[in-house]
């Protein structure tokens, strides 16, 4: 039981990765998150307002499971796999979050500063979503899918572009951390 208790191995949850992917590609499926997005729009008749929504969204259902897999592994994971330890994190890392204004670093899984009520509806908080959200969309969409359909789906299938998408989210993320963020906090 203790194994359940803590994160997976990379030597257990890579080759499963692996093994979906190998199933995914042996059926000519691809999979990101980004997509199920797009098929819920169109199920809900987005495709009256935008072309880009004009599809045969019935052929791309079998994704929606990704999303309800998530969902239900997500709730697995936190009500019957979690240990309640704090995160593991460098002590260079807890100040450089301290001196940005961030309290109790690594006790909780995502900052509070970030993600609680309050923080989500002050104006402040209510401009990053709506910012942060935009441009997360239309990233998305500029790039021709999300993280985990270009990191995991499209250098599994060694495509070109995915790798230029993947090198530019870590930039980005990089450059978000140490030079937007600490100008917000």
């Amino acid at each position: 039981m203790e194994f359940l208790l803590n994160p997976w191995p990379w030597y257990v949850s890579g080759p499963l990765i692996a093994l979906v992917m190998a199933m995914l590609l042996y059926f000519g499926k691809t999979f990101g998150m980004s997509s199920n997005l797009r098929t819920m729009c169109a199920m809900g008749g987005a495709g009256k307002f935008s072309d880009f929504f004009k599809f045969n969204w019935k052929d791309s259902i079998w994704n929606l499971t990704v999303v309800l897999g998530a969902i239900i592994g997500g709730f697995i994971a936190v009500q019957f796999l979690s240990n309640d330890s704090i995160t593991d994190l460098n002590p260079a890392t807890i100040s450089e979050l301290t001196a940005l204004g961030f309290g109790n670093s690594g006790e909780t899984l995502v900052p509070n500063e970030l993600f609680n009520l309050e923080a989500i509806t002050s104006i402040k908080g209510l401009a990053i979503l709506i910012i942060g959200g935009l441009l997360v969309g239309f990233g998305t969409r500029y790039a021709g899918g999300c993280t985990s359909g270009h990191a995991i789906t499209g250098l599994s299938s060694l495509q070109g572009p995915s790798l230029i998408a993947v090198i530019g989210f870590f930039l980005g993320g990089l450059l978000m951390t140490n030079f937007i963020l600490p100008l917000l906090f």
